[in-house]
């Protein structure tokens, strides 16, 4: 066993009986590297990605590899969902050095005195193969380059230092072009790069990219009021989404997205599934749903939500953070079947339904096995088929409850047990927005138990822990653990206020402006004030998986400012959106939500409060769903909750409580009392 026996994280634990003298990322491990003169070999991965398994198996398990590592090295492992301030660091120097994209494994050799890289790659085999060097073989020549040209490695760490600076600041000096511009260019690249044949954007791999999309969206939705009405984006979305569902992303039997498809045309994932996703493509799905109607987006809507509260929710409320793609070494082996296994399980008319739906009298699809996706939509198949439609609907629901529960007698892929806060923060907003378009109290249900759980788990009142595993949270939270939390409490609150998750609220946004401002230049730093120092302090500003903690904090401050009335957290947005300027105006397709930051304050901040009794506010919340009102918030405050009530609001007369009464306001200038849904929606529009 080795120091890793003692850490909380799944993913460090798989390597705590390696035979390397594995360090977690601690003062120990980095003093002993400078006592003893060796390079730190740090190895950045999760438990549930595929290559990090292999590269494990082949590698750290091996005594050969193990005796080189000790010999050389001070060997430190870091999961990355825990420390993602060291992954961007050190994936950003990785890009500049190798002049590739990385990934995971990441594997970066440290200068011991600095911890300023000067070698790395990502995987590597033991010997060898598929054009990639052994391991052992590059290990031994770093270590004899780091001994004969250890002195002079300081004129090349400050170059490295400066090209790292360069790759995620955001640059400054040039004034922001007019919205309309950005928004225009921004449309027109997303359409160019958009795949019309299979959606989504580019070819292999694809990732789903829902900021994008939730861009796009928002632009069409904004065409419409100018009448322009953007078909071409709105479209983009609803093909992408579409394409997305019937496809092999989407676990067609037991629900939720795979991390992305290996192929165009979404196809065959990596199999591993992904909270942070997840929660991401509830909330795009919902607005997809809520602008279409469409019955393939509420059947995803209502799968991704059943797999994650029946398979990745904790007794405690909150959700864990993912299931691996692997299972007995062998990726995608829970998900695929032979034809005779699907056969043995279904009746003559069940299996012609999924065989005519998922193609099984095609040739297999990976690895002379199938892997669900739909090659048609499921009214061309019913009515191929010659099938009475709602017949149709219970043979395929049956046949899919057969073969999950065949499925589920399987070998489970192993869940990594670590509930991190950022991606709770998406995980709830997700649920609230699914719950809200839905009308499903049981999934709101879900989502503020998210909430308390943040809250009295993960939260003492002004600093928010980034990771809850083994009973216990540790890890001061970094921005995007704010932001996102807090960006999931104000979707809460617009589908259903309770005044804890305002105070909660209020508190975040004000432990963001102490903990993570730029006071000087404008922006968030990516590490609190007080965090441990690195060889770089990051204020990263493009979206990649998820939207930027800038963005997202910019875009809910801005939304704080607007409910309680206070004026000084929109102070806080104006220079954070100035410290944006340049890069959104230089390449506004990897900032989009930066532009929807610059929109905001472009247009104003406008929202809706509306006040009455809980059971006539409910009809009122209904009936503002028949429209997608991306520039609107809206508060629908019960006069029941005796709790945090904004300051600006006139209380309520006594005569009138039993009456709704509305209040459109924009940047803190309300309107008089609107006391019809009728005058009400005549104002929003």
């Amino acid at each position: 066993m080795n120091k890793l026996q003692y850490e909380t994280s799944p993913y460090l634990k798989q390597h705590a009986t390696n035979p390397v003298q594995w360090y977690p990322w601690r003062e120990e491990a980095l003093e002993l590297a400078r006592e003893l003169d060796k390079p730190i070999l740090l190895s950045i991965g999760y438990s549930t990605c595929h290559w990090c398994h292999v590269m494990a198996r082949e590698c750290f398990q091996d005594p050969e590899v193990a005796s080189v590592m000790n010999s050389h090295f001070i060997s430190v492992k870091v999961d990355r969902e825990e420390r993602p301030d060291l992954d961007k660091i050190y994936q950003s120097a990785h890009a500049i050095l190798t002049r590739n994209s990385g990934g995971w494994p990441l594997t970066v050799f440290l200068n011991p005195r600095s911890q300023i890289p000067f070698f790395a790659g990502t995987y590597f085999p033991k010997r060898s193969r598929f054009g990639l060097p052994g391991f052992v073989n590059v290990m031994n020549r770093v270590a004899e380059a780091y001994r004969d040209n250890k002195e002079n490695l300081e004129q090349f760490e400050e170059k490295l230092l400066q090209s790292m600076a360069q790759f995620h600041g955001s640059k400054t000096g040039k004034s922001i072009e007019d919205y309309d511009e950005l928004s225009k260019r921004c449309r027109n690249t997303l359409v160019s790069i958009y795949d019309s044949e299979f959606g989504g954007f580019g070819s292999a791999p694809k990732f789903p990219h829902p900021t994008r999309l939730a861009w796009l969206l928002r632009h069409w939705q904004n065409s419409r009021q100018t009448n322009l009405h953007d078909r071409d984006a709105l479209d983009a979305v609803v093909h992408t989404l579409t394409e997305m569902a019937r496809g092999g992303i989407y676990d067609q039997l037991g629900g939720g997205f795979f991390r992305y498809s290996t192929d165009q045309r979404w196809a065959i994932p990596h199999f591993e599934k992904m909270l942070n996703d997840n929660g991401m493509l509830l909330s795009l799905y919902a607005t997809a749903f809520q602008v279409t109607g469409d019955d393939l987006f509420e059947e995803v809507l209502r799968g991704t939500a059943h797999w994650l509260v029946s398979e990745m929710r904790s007794s405690n409320g909150g959700f864990y953070s993912a299931l691996d793609a692997d299972t007995e070494g062998e990726e995608g082996k829970y998900y695929v079947w032979r034809r005779n296994e699907i056969k043995r399980c279904l009746s003559d008319e069940e299996y012609l339904v999924l065989e005519t739906l998922f193609g099984f009298d095609k040739p297999a699809n990976f690895e002379n096995r199938w892997h669900f996706r739909r090659t048609d939509s499921w009214r061309s198949v019913v009515r191929r088929l010659g099938m009475d439609f709602d017949h149709a609907n219970d043979v395929r629901e049956r046949a899919r409850e057969k073969l999950q529960s065949v499925r589920s007698t399987r070998v489970r892929p192993s869940t990594d047990i670590k509930i991190l806060a950022s991606w709770n923060g998406l995980t709830m907003k997700g649920l609230a927005r699914t719950a809200q378009v839905l009308g499903d109290r049981n999934l709101l249900s879900n989502a503020q138990r998210v909430a308390d759980f943040l809250r009295e788990g993960m939260f003492d009142g002004e600093r928010l822990s980034a990771v809850w595993c083994d009973g216990e949270s540790r890890i001061s939270g970094y921005l995007d653990d704010y932001a996102h939390v807090l960006d999931g409490l104000l979707t809460m609150l617009s589908v259903a206020w309770r005044s804890v998750d305002v105070e909660m609220a209020i508190a975040l946004a004000d432990s963001i402006v102490q903990w993570f401002y730029d006071a000087q230049d404008g922006g968030f730093w990516f590490t609190p004030h007080d965090h441990e120092k690195l060889i770089q302090r990051l204020k990263p500003l493009q979206d990649e998986s998820a939207a930027s903690g800038n963005s997202v904090a910019c875009l809910a401050l801005s939304k704080i400012a607007s409910l309680t009335g206070e004026p000084r957290y929109l102070e806080v947005v104006s220079k954070t959106i100035e410290w944006m300027r340049r890069s959104v105006s230089e390449q506004e397709v990897m900032y989009p939500t930066a532009l929807r930051c610059v929109e905001r304050m472009k247009n104003g901040n406008s929202h809706v409060i509306i006040r009455g009794p809980s059971d006539k506010l409910e009809e009122w919340k209904v009936s503002l769903l028949d429209e997608y009102r991306p520039n609107t918030d809206i508060w629908a405050i019960p006069y029941e909750d005796l709790g945090y009530v904004p300051s600006y609001l006139p209380p309520p007369v006594t005569q009138n409580v039993n009456e709704v009464v509305a209040y459109t306001c924009r940047d803190f200038v309300c309107s008089l009392p609107i006391r019809s849904l009728e005058e009400l929606k005549s104002a929003l529009s």
